[in-house]
């Protein structure tokens, strides 16, 4: 009995041992396919990390932030701008009338581009042909004035970029105008690197195209300085029964220079003179050619005892010195006599220019001359009179004095000019205003000024 147990028990064992063994070499069920694929993306990550995003999510992610940059930069640009724009004008009636002018011609101009433009038609910039053909003499006026005959230049292929470096003159000018502030040749042509395809090559480039602008708005008598662009070169300086009137640009405050309280210096006239007003019980100035002369006149206080303005023109005189001159001589009525060396350089270049203008620049003279002027000396005739050391003419003085015989409209108008040069290269010789020192230092103020303003007869015209 107890053998038959045993083997009972052992049998059975078996039989469990053997229904675990089936049930392990069982194959486990298949888990769905979705199930199974968010477990392979699962592991691929521990594996390789982040998938990397496709080349077009790339490239818009870029372009987002090139715009979201763009639009900050813009936003900046904007802000400075409302900052600039917050400054308080300060003007004089006459700078104001001078600046809404100035605007006013600015937008007529655009506006009428605009219009061509929606119309179909090609927009056209027009200015006036500057050469001596279209340059003549006006006798009532008393300057050389440009014609009526007109360069057209029109939109097209080849002309389309000095077209919109156009356009970027006049937008720079009115916001110029807009925030009280004005820029050289030389800050203009680094104001065209941010203009893109329309910024210029070289200096000559820019300067053609300012020259361009310049006489455009001269058919509307509206100056290069209006549009707020200024020359390099200073102005002359100044001495004598002169009071000038200028603004402080910050708190619109008068700035009264009196220029008989300048100790040893002088007031020096500035590159913008539409703001400035005089106050003077002056008789008349006198525009001296050389430095050295002006310094001993305004040394010696000659003005006071003259009851005169006394300015330098350092050479050919400067656009700023000849509109001061020229506003101060219209406004107190007072005559201006020019004091040169006697040469044909002289009265050729440096007091023809002061008077009448000059035949390049024939656009712009009515702002510029001094039709008003007269020639002082030192003539041909001192030369004889008072017997001046002089020096021979040089070979480039001879061919300017007969071009300008042959050529020029004023000498050509004038016949006590006419007779003047011819008698300077008949006798050959040439001398300065220091020849005067000849008989001793002070002798140009003590004897030779008096003498020719007691007769102003003897000036020529």
């Amino acid at each position: 009995m107890a053998a038959r147990r045993k083997s009972k028990r052992s049998g059975a064992k078996k039989k469990a041992s053997r229904k675990r063994a089936k049930a392990g070499s069982r194959k486990k069920p298949k888990a769905p396919a979705r199930r199974k694929n968010v477990a392979r993306k699962k592991a691929s990550k521990k594996k390789v990390g982040k998938k990397k995003p496709s080349r077009s999510r790339v490239a818009k992610k870029k372009a987002s932030k090139k715009r979201a940059s763009k639009k900050k930069a813009a936003r900046k640009k904007a802000a400075a701008k409302a900052k600039r724009s917050k400054r308080v004008q300060h003007w004089s009636p006459d700078e104001a009338a001078s600046a809404q002018q100035t605007v006013k011609a600015l937008e007529g101009e655009a506006r009428r581009i605009h219009r061509e433009a929606l119309k179909g038609k090609r927009p056209e910039i027009k200015t006036p042909q500057r050469s001596l053909s279209n340059v003549s003499l006006h006798k009532t006026k008393g300057y050389l004035e440009i014609g009526r005959k007109r360069v057209v230049r029109s939109l097209t292929y080849n002309t389309v970029r000095t077209f919109a470096q156009t356009l970027k003159f006049m937008a720079l000018s009115k916001e110029m105008i807009g925030i009280d502030d004005l820029a050289s040749k030389r800050e203009v042509y680094y104001q065209s690197i941010n203009w893109g395809q329309a910024r210029f090559k070289d200096q000559p480039e820019s300067d053609g195209v300012m020259d361009d602008v310049e006489a455009m708005f001269s058919i509307h008598g509206v100056s290069r300085e209006q549009l707020r662009f200024v020359p390099e070169e200073h102005g002359g300086t100044v001495a004598g029964l002169l009071t000038v009137i200028d603004r402080d640009p910050e708190t619109g405050r008068d700035v009264r220079i009196d220029c008989r309280s300048l100790g040893s210096g002088s007031y020096t006239v500035p590159s913008l003179v539409e703001g400035l007003r005089f106050e003077t019980d002056a008789k008349f100035i006198l525009a001296v050619e050389t430095g050295g002369m002006y310094q001993r006149l305004a040394h010696h206080r000659w003005w006071r005892k003259s009851e005169s303005i006394i300015v330098s023109l350092g050479g050919v005189p400067s656009r700023a010195t000849r509109r001061f001159l020229r506003r101060l001589a219209d406004e107190h009525g007072l005559p201006v006599y020019v004091f040169t060396d006697c040469d044909p350089y002289g009265f050729a270049n440096i007091y023809r220019t002061l008077k009448v203008g000059s035949g390049n620049a024939a656009h712009i003279n009515r702002f510029y001359c001094v039709p008003s002027a007269r020639l002082l000396g030192v003539t041909p005739q001192d030369i004889i009179d008072y017997k001046l050391p002089t020096h021979p003419l040089k070979d480039v003085d001879v061919r300017r004095a007969k071009a300008a015989l042959k050529n020029d409209p004023f000498f050509l108008s004038h016949k006590p000019w006419r007779d003047a040069m011819e008698q300077q290269v008949k006798m050959g010789v040439r001398a300065e205003q220091q020849a005067f020192a000849k008989f001793h230092l002070n002798f140009v103020m003590d004897t030779y000024l008096p003498d020719k303003l007691g007769n102003l007869k003897s000036m020529l015209p």
